[in-house]
């Protein structure tokens, strides 16, 4: 009975004891509180780096010269014939003459063809004679109504007579011609579809000229490049041979093609000896009329927040400013650059690093290379 009141007695210990214990609400700590602890002693840390002030990063920039400089606007195009023409026959017939064959060259008005004759020659023949006699007629008529003994009528009827005689001459005669075919301009055979002798129908194809001086190279400029080309601007044009030519823009299209809104562009170059093929890729660089612009290697090109493309500065507070550019060409050791303000200080090195409105600590670049790159451009000018 004592060792059944002993652990009934230590039970009411052990509740009152834990029920104490629970009141404190010192359970939802453990574990807990030495981590909260850590957790803000961290973030106390951070706050007192952030408020140390920031060195200004250090960036290099150069001022370079600015120059007068062809803009330059290339277009994919393709070499084509000035003239290029069909030669079909007016008649049907056997073919009598045939004088050229394949890469002749012939004269405008040179007979390319000439189908058998047969009557027709007899035909333009009698109606010649026939106009020799209305006209006698005509003649005898009019001097016998001066003298008053002829009737006007018998008169209107020889004027009409020798009328119709002149009409059948003209027709007969244009029967006869359509059986020549000549040349409409000088140029070269460039195919000869018929044999001498073979029997063709009216307008079979017999024949197909060319005329390739000057040869021109027709491409597509963008609406965008429109405005900076014109009529009689110098252009230069690189064949897929690398053989380099130079001419002059002849016609701009006044309508967009519909599906790329671009307008057709043809240069017109000279080619006396007729070395360069209708048909042939060939690059087109159109040179625009001189503007303002700098010469700056291609790593200093840039994005802005925006997205735009352009190149960042340092103005006089020392603070990082972007400015859009506007690429007037691109050259082999770097690009001619439009839109850059006069005496800025361009960021060379350390670009992608800031951005705008950061202060940063400018230092002077290698000047040298802004300078030969500025030589070497006015060298191939």
């Amino acid at each position: 009975m004592a060792k059944f009141r002993f652990h009934k007695v230590a039970a009411v210990a052990v509740l009152i004891g834990f029920a104490a214990w629970m009141g404190t609400g010192r359970f939802s700590s453990v574990g807990s509180a030495s981590t909260e602890t850590e957790a803000a002693q961290g973030e106390a840390k951070p706050a007192t780096a952030e408020a140390a002030p920031k060195a200004p990063r250090t960036v290099a920039v150069v001022t370079p010269p600015h120059i007068q400089h062809e803009r330059a606007i290339r277009l994919s195009g393709q070499t084509q014939a000035d003239k290029r023409a069909v030669l079909a026959t007016r008649a049907a017939g056997i073919i009598e003459q045939l004088t050229v064959k394949q890469g002749d060259k012939v004269a405008a008005g040179q007979t390319i063809l000439v189908l058998n004759a047969e009557d027709k020659p007899a035909m333009v023949e009698t109606a010649k004679q026939l106009v020799k006699q209305r006209q006698a007629e005509l003649e005898a008529a009019q001097r016998l109504a001066k003298t008053g003994t002829l009737a006007k009528l018998s008169l209107d009827t020889a004027v009409s007579a020798l009328a119709q005689a002149e009409s059948q001459l003209k027709a007969a005669q244009a029967d006869l011609d359509r059986l020549t075919i000549v040349a409409p301009f000088a140029g070269i055979v460039d195919s000869v579809d018929v044999e001498l002798g073979s029997a063709v129908a009216q307008g079979a194809q017999i024949a197909t000229l060319l005329s390739l001086d000057p040869v021109v190279v027709k491409g597509e400029v963008s609406e965008r490049d429109l405005t900076y080309i014109k009529a009689n601007d110098k252009a230069d044009a690189v064949l897929v041979n690398g053989e380099r030519v130079t001419g002059t823009v002849r016609y701009i299209s006044r309508e967009a093609a519909a599906a790329t809104r671009t307008f057709r562009v043809e240069v017109a170059i000279p080619n006396a000896d007729e070395r360069i093929p209708a048909g042939m890729t060939a690059e087109i660089t159109v040179r625009a009329a001189p503007a303002d612009a700098v010469i700056l290697p291609r790593s200093v090109v840039t994005l802005s927040a925006n997205g735009d493309l352009g190149i960042r500065a340092v103005d006089k507070d020392g603070k990082i400013v972007f400015y859009p550019i506007d690429l007037m060409d691109d050259l082999t050791n770097g690009l001619v650059l439009g839109g850059v303000p006069k005496d800025a200080r361009i960021v060379v090195a350390g670009q992608d690093l800031v951005t705008e409105g950061d202060i940063v600590n400018p230092v002077t670049a290698d000047e040298q290379l802004i300078k030969k790159l500025v030589g070497e451009v006015a060298g191939t000018n």
